[in-house]
């Protein structure tokens, strides 16, 4: 998504009990979050003088392809935001930025500038290209926390501490979540590296709920129009006259899907789909949060717009879920106005948490005596894991010792295999069911698939 959509999701309504429930477990994680519990200078009254620490925030800015501005303009607030408190007990945040441009060798110079300035961390980035930024890093001990998870490499790195399943466990979620409606599926993806990993995981989560194969539909990263794709899609999925509702509806009857993941482009291969698709026997269509947004539903007509009723899988809580509150307040308070930052879009959130995640390290290593905050130091900490870390309900907790790695085929150091179901209602992008989907197992069998 591009950084000027932007978005304020209408909350999801609950009963009356789970919505004081919900207001007073709101309430805890934004005393935890806002207020460090009094880890906080302001709060705990450390006023002592202490090294600033520089880390860094990259990501593509301005290119044709995907966009994700708002990741770096999230991390720019997060340290205004603690240092206008003093700082992380005591160490201001220096936060650089890098235009990564979707291009192998601006992303290794965003690698090579990081090493430069003397980060002790890249932090909450976004690449695809893991072969060109991971090595500048490794080289230097440099820990990259909490990428997007666009790269294999993110997921193979032992200084890379994900905080999500990646791609992979979005493609495998969103296979499980079309296997509970769809008797056929397509799926329109770039025909690019990355893109040529995403059929068997689909499948993954297709056979889990005894599924056939999806159609593999390849497509320009880049495209402006998808009538081409389209057309194949439908033909592929072809007409099920058994469909008697949409998935708003409940979407009970199995029939004809098409999901597709382009980044930034999606909303072209829609806007085709739309202008192709009116003649035709309702398709459902699908996608995965990153390509499909609450913006994107907004642009493209909300209700009565072609992602009405979609099938969304994503990594994190439903946009409008409390436990997003004390981001919000951040943003409200440290990013007013700017346009780059949606705080429903996936980067932003990503590097949200990879900055809560940051924080809790050095909260750590203070509490340990350690003074000096550099990339050994944090590695040592991420590997030790002697403490799980809370994000306040957005993932489970967090760590990164050999016993939580999944044992996923090319995605070694996953250790999050949670997704979240949401669907389009009303114009509103909403959780389809509480809480998250565990996908581990489904991604785990994969490699026996794959092996046989």
């Amino acid at each position: 998504m591009t950084g000027r959509r932007r978005s304020s999701p209408r909350p999801y309504s609950h009963a009356p009990a789970v919505a004081i429930a919900s207001a007073v477990a709101c309430a805890a994680v934004i005393a935890s979050l806002l207020s460090g519990c009094g880890s906080l200078p302001g709060a705990s009254g450390d006023s002592g003088e202490k090294a600033p620490i520089t880390v860094m925030t990259w990501a593509p800015e301005g290119t044709k392809a995907t966009n994700m501005p708002g990741m770096p303009a999230m991390a720019q607030a997060y340290a205004r935001w603690v240092n206008s408190r003093g700082g992380i007990r005591g160490h201001h945040l220096k936060v650089l930025t890098c235009n990564e441009h979707n291009d192998t060798v601006a992303s290794a110079q965003c690698a090579q500038r990081a090493a430069d300035h003397n980060a002790v961390a890249v932090v909450g980035s976004y690449s695809q290209h893991g072969r060109s930024f991971m090595s500048p890093l490794e080289v230097k001990g440099i820990p990259f926390i909490g990428g997007y998870g666009a790269s294999e490499e993110e997921f193979a790195s032992p200084l890379s501490y994900p905080i999500n399943g990646g791609q992979a466990s979005l493609l495998a979620g969103n296979g499980r979540q079309l296997a509970r409606n769809c008797k056929r599926v397509a799926l329109v993806r770039p025909d690019t590296i990355q893109g040529d990993q995403m059929p068997s995981l689909l499948n993954s989560g297709l056979h889990n709920g005894h599924r056939s194969p999806a159609e593999d539909i390849k497509a320009p990263e880049d495209g402006t129009d998808y009538a081409p794709q389209v057309t194949r899609a439908l033909d592929g999925v072809g007409a099920d006259p058994t469909v008697h509702g949409t998935a708003a509806d409940g979407g009970t009857a199995p029939g004809s899907c098409v999901t597709a993941s382009l980044g930034d482009h999606t909303d072209a291969f829609f806007d085709s789909f739309r202008r192709l698709q009116e003649d035709s026997p309702r398709v459902h269509i699908a996608s995965v949060l990153g390509s499909v947004g609450q913006a994107l539903v907004d642009r493209t007509g909300g209700r009565s717009g072609p992602l009405e009723g979609a099938y969304i899988t994503g990594w994190y809580p439903v946009a409008s879920d409390a436990r997003w509150q004390p981001m919000r307040k951040v943003l409200n308070d440290f990013a007013f106005g700017d346009n780059r930052i949606d705080p429903a879009d996936q980067g932003v959130q990503t590097t949200w948490i990879a900055y809560t995640v940051l924080r809790a390290l050095i909260e750590q290593l203070d509490d340990e005596g350690v003074e000096e905050i550099t990339p050994r130091a944090l590695q040592k900490t991420l590997d030790d894991g002697k403490r799980a870390i809370d994000t306040g309900g957005l993932t489970p907790k967090l760590r990164w010792r050999e016993d939580d790695m999944l044992t996923v085929q090319n995605y070694p150091r996953v250790v999050n295999g949670m997704v979240t179901y949401q669907v389009v209602r009303d114009g509103q992008l909403v959780a389809a069911q509480d809480g998250f989907v565990n996908v581990t197992k489904t991604l785990e069998r994969r490699v026996t698939d794959e092996d046989r």
